[in-house]
């Protein structure tokens, strides 16, 4: 039975209830009748929803409460996301900041240092005595002497002219010399280090080299 046919009924029997009141009443001597709507106004069975429908409604319901937490879910996710991104950004940024800082103080000593060392002139006769300590042999650095006094009479900042070489013992180019240290233009030890390294390899030692440029007036 559907709620027009309920209702109808309802109506139905409401008027019947009034007929038969107004009767009674007409009998009892109470004119005054039962209102329709007295009862057809009040709440019907076919209002309340049935077992069906209630539970229609509910799912309906569950399933909207599911969606929006997962949708919830999904936007807490993403915005944990973004935040560990924006984290692994600064942090990768503070990183490379920190080793460009590392860098620049590292160039910085380096050309302090540079600096420092074309501040400091060695004499002839102190460059002598450095070479002399760092060959060790007192005829071998004899040897080394004679060949350093004919090539740059113990200037470690010789240049000679037509070719470039350069040093003590007029490397050439200089920068060879670089194969020691980086500071080869201004430190005699450097220059020392990489002549004698020069003439064990190439002569066997500095008295082979000597040999040789009193033969040949170069080596």
């Amino acid at each position: 039975m559907n709620r027009i046919s309920v209702r109808g009924m309802a109506v139905a029997s409401a008027t019947a209830v009034t007929a038969v009141g107004a009767v009674v009443g007409v009998a009892s001597g109470d004119a005054k009748p039962t209102q329709v709507s007295d009862v057809a106004g009040s709440t019907l069975l076919a209002d309340i929803p049935a077992g069906s429908s209630s539970q229609i409604v509910a799912d309906n319901l569950a399933r909207q409460s599911d969606a929006q937490q997962s949708a919830a879910l999904v936007t807490a996710q993403k915005a944990a996301a973004q935040v560990a991104r924006t984290k692994a950004a600064d942090a990768a940024h503070a990183k490379a900041a920190a080793e460009q800082r590392t860098r620049q103080a590292a160039a910085a000593s380096r050309a302090a240092a540079q600096q420092r060392q074309q501040l400091v002139s060695y004499s002839p006769g102190t460059v002598q005595a450095l070479a002399a300590s760092i060959i060790g042999d007192n005829v071998q650095f004899s040897c080394f002497s004679h060949i350093v006094t004919r090539e740059s009479g113990w200037n470690y900042r010789a240049v000679n002219a037509g070719s470039g070489a350069y040093g003590l013992v007029q490397a050439l180019p200089g920068d060879k010399m670089a194969s020691v240290a980086s500071d080869w233009r201004t430190n005699p030890a450097t220059q020392i280090k990489w002549g004698l390294n020069y003439m064990n390899s190439r002569y066997g030692s500095p008295c082979g080299a000597w040999s040789f440029w009193q033969a040949h007036s170069w080596y």
